[in-house]
């Protein structure tokens, strides 16, 4: 009985029934995680990214240098905390805590595996949970941007300012693209409960295809890959990483909006990047990666992988693999440009992701159908599709100019071009005078003696 109970998925009937101390110690581990996520995750970082470049990264500092990020976080807050003049005394400092609480915040929903027993209580691996628990994931994503705009605006600097207000556009344009790959995961499991959406993965899909049935994938990164493709391209847009790193951007606004901070400041904003980097990906895990589920390979031949403590290792091991692919596009992309960035949100992304869920609306409502009435519903537009793509006529290229073309082309008043023969042409205004000069003949006078 107690097997069956420590494998069973949690509900929304299980939460709410702690008692205060173990809602304590959920809150306690959750900050935990964030904060040891932070402290690894920076070490990760730079271990990986320095072995991409072929060099050691941080090595002296404990074993495999894992005392260094600990080292740089005492040094960092020991610092002097310089406060500018021109800022708003109160908003720079409240604005490094607003990124941190929201980015932690987020974790409270997040279930890191299913019902266990802690000191002999039944309770499952999560803080809490509730029918939007989604929307709350959300709701945390989209406070965290007014921590960096509040410290941009507070900080009385032209660059924090730029950084901030990048950061709005930023955040408002991947937001909307993040929220619609979650529709598809809503239509998909029924449910916005994170536990529900863990459960739902739980066991593979069966698609009925002409008459026949086919079986699928589980988990939502495979079963509905383009959400997932958005989603964790938006979560990267998100969380501020390369190459989507627009509000810092160091080489075009020196640190975007944390120029003016320093010490304890600058640490709290730093924690909250890297937590939210963690957030984001145990976020992407549990709505795309079947939550705290072991792989399939592993439940064939396991048949209590997903039972106890054993979940959290498959939680976190997904976890860890996706840091490691920011890490990756960070050590791999360069910097988009803004306009570039702007375009892939709105022009690319946001199209896709709206064909997608409503495509994927269709073949909702047509589950019902006969296999004919199927067949029909979704040949038929599919045809229609295949002969626009082969029959669109092909835009026609336009021929390259020339490079005397070019030069004729250009506006009156344009800048002066230099030569295209790469040969400079004597200056008219120079005038060259070729003289010659006949040797000077001068007779010796008669004191004159050879020396």
């Amino acid at each position: 009985m107690n097997a069956v109970y420590l494998a069973q998925d949690p509900t929304l009937a299980d939460f709410g029934r702690d008692p205060w101390w173990l809602v304590l110690i959920k809150v306690v581990f959750a900050f935990a995680v964030a904060v040891v996520a932070t402290l690894l995750g920076v070490w990760f970082e730079r271990r990986v990214v320095g072995r991409m470049a072929v060099r050691p990264g941080p090595n002296q500092a404990g074993p495999f240098g894992l005392l260094q990020t600990l080292a740089d976080g005492l040094k960092m807050a020991f610092k002097e905390d310089i406060l500018p003049k021109a800022s708003d005394k109160i908003v720079f400092f409240f604005a490094p805590t607003i990124s941190v609480i929201c980015a932690v915040t987020a974790l409270s929903v997040v279930p890191f595996g299913p019902m266990v027993s802690i000191f002999g209580h039944w309770t499952p691996l999560q803080v809490t949970d509730v029918p939007v628990a989604v929307l709350v994931l959300l709701a945390c994503s989209s406070m965290g941007v007014y921590g960096i705009v509040l410290g941009g605006w507070a900080s009385g600097s032209t660059y924090p300012l730029l950084g901030g207000l990048r950061s709005t556009a930023q955040m408002i344009s991947y937001e909307v693209a993040m929220g619609l790959s979650i529709v598809a995961v809503f239509m998909t499991a029924g449910t916005m409960s994170t536990s529900g959406i863990v459960a739902a993965q739980g066991d593979g899909t069966r698609l009925s295809i002409a008459g026949l049935e086919v079986p699928a994938p589980g988990w939502y990164a495979l079963l509905l890959l383009p959400s997932f493709i958005i989603f964790f391209i938006s979560t990267v847009g998100e969380t501020n990483r390369a190459p989507f790193d627009l509000p810092e951007a160091e080489s075009e606004l020196v640190a975007g909006y944390m120029t003016e901070y320093s010490s304890l400041r600058f640490a709290l904003y730093m924690l909250s990047e890297y937590v939210a980097m963690v957030t984001m990906s145990a976020v992407t895990t549990t709505l795309f990666l079947g939550g705290w589920r072991a792989p399939a390979p592993i439940t064939t031949f396991w048949a209590g992988a997903n039972s106890g403590w054993w979940p959290m290792l498959w939680f976190f091991a997904k976890v860890i693999m996706l840091v490691f692919v920011f890490v990756w596009l960070r050590g791999t992309l360069p910097r988009l440009r803004y306009d570039q960035f702007m375009r892939l949100g709105w022009k690319v992304l946001l199209p896709i992701n709206l064909a997608w869920i409503l495509v994927l609306a269709g073949l909702r409502s047509i589950e019902d159908w006969d296999s004919r009435g199927k067949l029909i519903a979704v040949g038929i537009p599919a045809g229609i599709l295949l002969l626009g793509t082969l029959l669109w006529p092909s835009r026609k290229r336009q021929p390259t100019p020339t490079v005397q073309e070019q030069v004729n082309n250009r506006p009156y008043g344009s800048f002066p071009l230099p030569p295209m023969d790469l040969q400079v042409p004597p200056s008219p205004r120079t005038r060259r005078v070729v003289a010659e000069r006949e040797p000077a003949n001068i007779a010796a006078g008669p004191d004159s003696r050879e020396v």
